[in-house]
């Protein structure tokens, strides 16, 4: 999970699964799309690889990358627990906040 965690860390990378998570896209089409040089794309393109959040599969002289969600499963189920942290303590913050407009009326 760590190296996810590594390649979410970026915006370009999060912009690229931004754009996978739409349509499969060629390393070209990634590339129109951030404000950096190809080389730096597929170097990004690796980082994500790596970290299993994307795959390519070759067409012709081309390849198509595709988001693989599973390993997004993996930290949405890590962070269940500090949502769940997060949901009870809006939820006792709601409860004192409507306990201080009842004693002010």
């Amino acid at each position: 999970m760590d190296a996810v965690l590594h390649a979410l860390a970026d915006p370009s990378r999060r912009t690229v699964l931004a754009i996978l998570r739409d349509h499969d896209a060629t390393a070209g089409e990634l590339a129109e799309a951030l404000p950096i040089a190809r080389p730096g794309v597929s170097r990004h393109l690796r980082v994500l690889r790596e970290a299993g959040l994307v795959e390519a599969r070759q067409d012709a002289q081309r390849r198509i990358y595709r988001l693989r969600p599973e390993p997004l499963i993996d930290v949405d189920a890590w962070l269940d627990d500090y949502r769940a942290l997060w949901t009870n303590r809006l939820d006792a913050l709601h409860t004192e906040i409507s306990r201080g407009k009842r004693a002010r009326t």
